[in-house]
């Protein structure tokens, strides 16, 4: 690996999370001017704008014919989401979950995750998949807007309004000081994505391993930070409705509207490869079910799941990084984690999920 690759993989990774910020910093503050709620900009503008660098990545890949890389970015990034951002975030206080997201986000993402693998099943994913995916986001989105509208609009302790200064009186050019905010962050979002997408592919012809690889981990990791540094910092300040929230609607967003995006630009249709739909979109799609008897279970993401998501996470790394160098366990690894351990850990979780049930029908 050369020195140029490391300056191309630490400054794409610099200017994707400062981009990132001044854009989702700028985007709130002009919606709010607009009177767009704080509770939409946060249910939009705040849990898309986290996934931008996925974006960017994702359809620089695409354009440049890596299509592992686009691929591997998004399902790596949904993994790293909840194994080890949600995780972490939970090891540094237990989170409280909005009843919201379990009836109505969750689901949405397990629905999303089940209808990309489903037109990606015939191993690649064209321009009419893409169009599927990202008429799915405008309706997501469509749908947030209109219900959110519909409620009382929030008060000054809303916690989007708190974090970003949403209910502050404008400031004399605050218009053009935010519109200037966002092209900011779009162009360091370009610059970022053109200097990550170099230095992965250079790293992964350096190590000899795949761009699909590169893609679920350093990639994915990389373009995750918003979402850890967003979903921590709220943590720590109490901010339950953006740790989680903010995981979730990102999640989605990168299914939808990444996915989408770069199998629109895309000059040919993305080929996905089979160890992707044999291993990684059927762990996304776990995970993603995996929420559903963890938030259900009393509301609430304790320590103790926070470090087993971080272990599975950590499990998964390693059969990635055991399949890329050859080991001879590692598929009896992949298959065992599938097929045992999986399953059994939705099996408890279902468990856990049905007593929490049964005792608040008893309260």
């Amino acid at each position: 690996m050369t020195l140029m690759t490391l300056v191309y993989l630490i400054a794409g990774l610099v200017l994707l999370v400062a981009g990132a910020e001044v854009l989702v910093r700028g985007a709130a503050k002009l919606a709010a001017q607009f009177g767009i709620p704080p509770l939409v900009v946060g249910l939009t503008v705040v849990a898309f704008g986290t996934s931008a660098p996925e974006t960017a990545v994702s359809v620089q890949a695409a354009l440049n014919g890596s299509g592992d890389l686009a691929i591997g970015n998004v399902v790596g990034s949904n993994i790293a989401n909840v194994l080890l951002i949600l995780g972490m975030t939970a090891l540094v206080a237990p989170l409280i979950v909005s009843r919201q997201l379990i009836r109505l986000d969750v689901p949405i993402m397990i629905g999303a995750s089940l209808l990309t693998l489903a037109l990606a099943w015939d191993g690649s994913l064209s321009r009419i998949d893409g169009a599927i995916l990202f008429s799915g986001v405008l309706a997501y989105t469509a749908f947030l807007i209109i219900s959110s509208r519909k409620e009382q609009a929030a008060g000054p302790d809303d916690e989007f309004a708190r974090e970003f200064g949403l209910n502050e009186p404008a400031k004399p050019y605050a218009g053009l000081i935010n519109a200037g905010l966002i092209v900011v962050g779009l162009v360091l979002l370009v610059v970022g994505s053109n200097f990550l997408v170099e230095g992965a592919v250079s790293l992964a012809r350096a190590l000899g391993l795949s761009e699909l690889v590169i893609g679920l981990t350093v990639v994915a990791i990389g373009t995750s930070l918003p979402e850890l540094a967003t979903s921590i910092m709220a943590a720590i300040r109490g901010e339950r409705d953006i740790a989680v929230g903010n995981i979730v609607g990102s999640n989605i967003f990168n299914l939808l509207c990444v996915l989408g995006l770069a199998s629109l630009v895309s000059p040919a249709a993305i080929v996905v490869s089979a160890n992707a739909l044999a291993f990684d979109f059927p762990v996304m799609i776990a995970v993603a079910v995996a929420c559903l008897p963890i938030f259900f279970s009393g509301y609430r993401i304790n320590r103790w799941e926070g470090l087993l998501f971080i272990g599975y996470y950590a499990a998964y790394t390693l059969y990635l990084v055991m399949s890329a160098s050859g080991r001879p366990f590692a598929q009896v690894f992949g298959d065992a984690m599938i097929g045992y351990v999986l399953p059994l850990t939705v099996v408890t979780l279902v468990v856990i999920a049905g007593r929490a049930w049964r005792a608040q029908r008893a309260h």
